[in-house]
């Protein structure tokens, strides 16, 4: 079996799909010698497809999942996990703001013991670089997720995640959310589920030009709070039993 897999989603990064596929292979094999990638192409209008592909002639590591419709963030990563067949699966943002190599930390957090490694902006080990408003949103949405699910992780949308797939497998089939809320959704329903869950410091530098449009709009704001507050619903309601539990009935 392949120990690590890591999926890495992507809407409309054509210009730059297959150079950050190729950096993200480079990085990873110097600490892990059995890894996949899964590219997850989530209905780019633009050459992203062609792009992945191109990578794929050079490495066999490379994976592709592509679909028309563009259907969302957290659809692609749950797509990308249910497909992956390894000890540990990851994702990871394709602009590759957060470089690859911190997933040897991650990883190694794991095999100690870890079921989710998540990366934390806020954590005091952190070297941040982003903007301004960016920053003040992420400590908003911080303190309103702490108020609405009461869980002691200070930064849950920060996207790069390690787990143990075996725990975190069930997880995933629960989870509903399609779009930039599938974090929170995925891990509330681990937590309620008695998963350990691990905050490590991440290295984060903001690659989109002042010309660009940031992917985080006021319209993306409004559908995170909107579906946090569904989210909060459904997990309250949801009967799930916690790993010790399901230890048991073996």
């Amino acid at each position: 079996m392949v120990k690590l897999t890591i999926v890495m989603p992507c809407y409309n990064e054509g210009t730059r799909i297959y150079r950050n596929v190729i950096e993200t292979i480079t990085q990873v094999e110097r600490f892990c010698d059995s890894f996949r990638l899964i590219v997850v192409n989530d209905g780019s209008q633009d050459d992203t497809e062609y792009e992945i592909k191109r990578a794929m002639e050079s490495d066999r590591r490379i994976g592709l999942i592509s679909y028309d419709k563009n259907r969302g963030k957290g659809y692609a990563v749950k797509r990308g996990l249910l497909a992956a067949k390894s000890e540990y699966v990851a994702f990871l943002d394709a602009d590759l703001e957060l470089p690859p190599y911190l997933l040897e930390g991650f990883l190694k957090k794991a095999e100690e013991g870890a079921d989710a490694v998540i990366g934390s902006k806020m954590h005091p080990d952190s070297q941040v670089e982003y903007p301004f408003l960016r920053k003040v949103m992420s400590k908003g949405y911080y303190w309103f997720l702490k108020l609405l699910f009461g869980m002691k992780l200070h930064d849950t949308q920060t996207g790069i995640k390690l787990f143990r797939a075996d725990r975190i497998n069930p997880v995933v089939k629960l989870v509903r959310t399609s779009r930039f809320s599938f974090d929170i959704e995925l891990l509330a329903i681990a937590s309620k589920k008695g998963l350990t869950i691990e905050e490590m410091p991440v290295v984060v530098n903001f690659s989109r030009n002042k010309s660009d449009k940031s992917k985080i709009s006021f319209s993306s704001i409004y559908e995170m709070v909107r579906d946090s507050l569904r989210i909060k619903m459904y997990v309250s309601k949801l009967k799930v039993s916690t790993p010790a539990e399901n230890q048991g009935k073996e």
